[in-house]
This record gives structure tokens, C-alpha cells and sequence, in this order.
């Protein structure tokens, strides 16, 4: 398994993966699976260049198995955030700790920016193991936005979590 910083050459399979988590979760993600699917392949290769996001891949025999992306806040007073979004492991991959390698990975980039001080998420209320695997790699929960997401015509929360960028 190796993790690296996805580039355009990877959009397919960035495409097929992200797919694949909105069909799979909807509950998890603020895009919905028509949303995107109706994207030209031209929007997700831009995401991958996009200097404002870092997409990192994990892949198992040369398959995107797990995936997790940074925003960087363009604006001035807000630069030294970044926050951690689209975190996904496929069903076939899932239980083999390749979801805390990724936020492990991502933290260690985030480190390498010396201006940022402060990662942070929001996870779907309910959803436990993803909870549980924020707080292991230290982040820790600041609020509740009620209704945050709707599928459908159910409604969900999202919690939101933080923690700081100290030296690993």
C-alpha cells in the first residue's frame, strides 16, 4: 500500500472512488451522486490542480482504495486553517487501518505548511467508527450543526471536530 498525493493523471479513478462513497454514504457527504456524476472530467482533473486542495490516494496493488483531501483557506485572516474533507475507504478495503493511515497522512502533510495552525472536519452524527477514528488521531469536538445534511427526507447532523498542527 502506498499514499501519495493525487495528480491529474489519477482523476478517473478519483472520479470512480468519489462516486462509489456518495452511492455508498450520502449521508456523509455534502455532493450527491448526480451532482457529481454530472461533472465534466475536466472539473475533476482541475480539483486535483487546484492549489487550494490536496487530494491524497491510497493505493493497494495499483487500485485508489482510500482517499482524503485538504482545503487550504484562501482567505488572509484564515490561512493558517485547513480542513480535512472527502475522507473514503472502499467497502473491499475498510477494517485494515488504512483509514488512520490516511489521517495520519494527511496530517503529516499538513504539517509541511508552516503557516497552518488548526486542521478541522465535520463527521455525520451517528457515525461512529468515523468518530472514534478522529479522536484517536487527536482531534476533539467543538459543536453541532443540526440539519447540516439532507437525503432524501432525512436530516442530519454534523459534528464538528479540530484539533492543532503541533509537531508530530
Amino acid at each position: 500500500m502506498i499514499i501519495r498525493t493525487l495528480e491529474v493523471k489519477d482523476a478517473e479513478a478519483y472520479r470512480a472512488l468519489m462516486l462509489e462513497a456518495y452511492g455508498a454514504y450520502p449521508q456523509a457527504f455534502t455532493s450527491s451522486v448526480a451532482e457529481r456524476a454530472a461533472m465534466p472530467s475536466s472539473w475533476w482533473e482541475k480539483r486535483l490542480e487546484s492549489p487550494l486542495d490536496r487530494l491524497l490516494g491510497a493505493y493497494v496493488d495499483d487500485e485508489l482504495a482510500g482517499i482524503v483531501g485538504l482545503a487550504f483557506e484562501p482567505r488572509e485572516k484564515a490561512r493558517h486553517k485547513v480542513t480535512l474533507f472527502g475522507m473514503y475507504v472502499s467497502d473491499a478495503h475498510q477494517q485494515q487501518g488504512l483509514g488512520r493511515q490516511l489521517v495520519e497522512a494527511a496530517l503529516t502533510e499538513a504539517r509541511q505548511h508552516p503557516r497552518l495552525k488548526v486542521i478541522q472536519l465535520t463527521v455525520t452524527a451517528g457515525n461512529d467508527a468515523a468518530f472514534a477514528l478522529y479522536r484517536r488521531c487527536g482531534f476533539i469536538q467543538y459543536g453541532l450543526e443540526p440539519l447540516a445534511v439532507r437525503v432524501g427526507v432525512d436530516y442530519f447532523d454534523k459534528i464538528h471536530m479540530w484539533r492543532e498542527l503541533t509537531a508530530s
